[in-house]
């Protein structure tokens, strides 16, 4: 049977929790050699792969190694497009995206944006148009995928489909792939369920939880037009 925290104390953990660094990101280490498609990945602590017992088991590399991309990562604990936000420009995420200059560009972002979505909704709104913008004039010959982004509980503020809104929207204004209902695929596996795919921190995915993730992906990809 499913057990229901309040929502503002799950807020406020996970806001400490996935909040926790307090500098810039530091740079990732480049793509690996080869061959295949260059692959970036923009996104917070779900795509970073917290919480899985090592970075091959996270859902971005098991896509990457099942289509034999080259994955580049750069991923950060708690980043929003506002969110644990210390730098924009110069050295952070989209700038290390575009020095890559991939063929391909997924944008997980905007779940750690609801821990600061009260102190500045419009701030939230203007970034996301900002990063996208800045993404796709500088990368105009790569190919965007834009995930609905991720959730972690049963309790949903108002402010998490405003986002996902948000961001729908501006996915659509630079033409990129949309990929729906990622925020729900991990119902009914959350920390409180009988059947949990998360870590123990009960904050993020364990192996099967980003396994299972990769799976729905898998099943979104092919379903785009052309399909990835």
């Amino acid at each position: 049977m499913r057990r229901s925290r309040p929502l503002l104390a799950l807020i406020g953990l996970v806001a400490a929790a996935l909040g926790m660094s307090a500098c810039a990101p530091l740079p990732a280490p480049g793509p690996p050699e080869g061959t295949g498609p260059l692959v970036a990945f923009y996104g917070d602590s779900y795509t970073l792969g917290t919480g899985a017992s090592e970075p091959a088991k996270r859902w971005s590399s098991i896509i990457s190694a099942e289509r034999g991309w080259r994955e580049f990562n750069p991923s950060v604990n708690g980043l929003g497009f506002v969110n644990n936000r210390r730098i924009v420009g110069e050295g952070d995420l989209p700038d290390q995206i575009i020095a890559q200059n991939p063929d391909i560009v997924f944008i997980t972002m905007g779940l750690n944006d609801n821990f600061s979505f009260d102190r500045g909704p419009d701030r939230v709104r203007a970034a996301i148009r900002d990063d996208f913008a800045r993404l796709h004039g500088a990368l105009p010959r790569a190919r965007f995928i834009v995930v609905e982004p991720f959730w972690y509980t049963d309790g949903r503020p108002a402010s998490v489909d405003t986002i996902i809104g948000w961001v729908r929207e501006e996915a659509a204004a630079i033409g990129a792939d949309w990929i729906p209902d990622a925020s729900r695929w991990l119902d009914g596996h959350y920390a409180d369920d009988l059947d949990s795919w998360m870590a123990s921190d009960g904050l993020h995915p364990d192996d099967e939880g980003y396994a299972e993730m990769a799976v729905r992906m898998n099943d979104a990809l092919a379903r785009l037009d052309p399909p990835l």
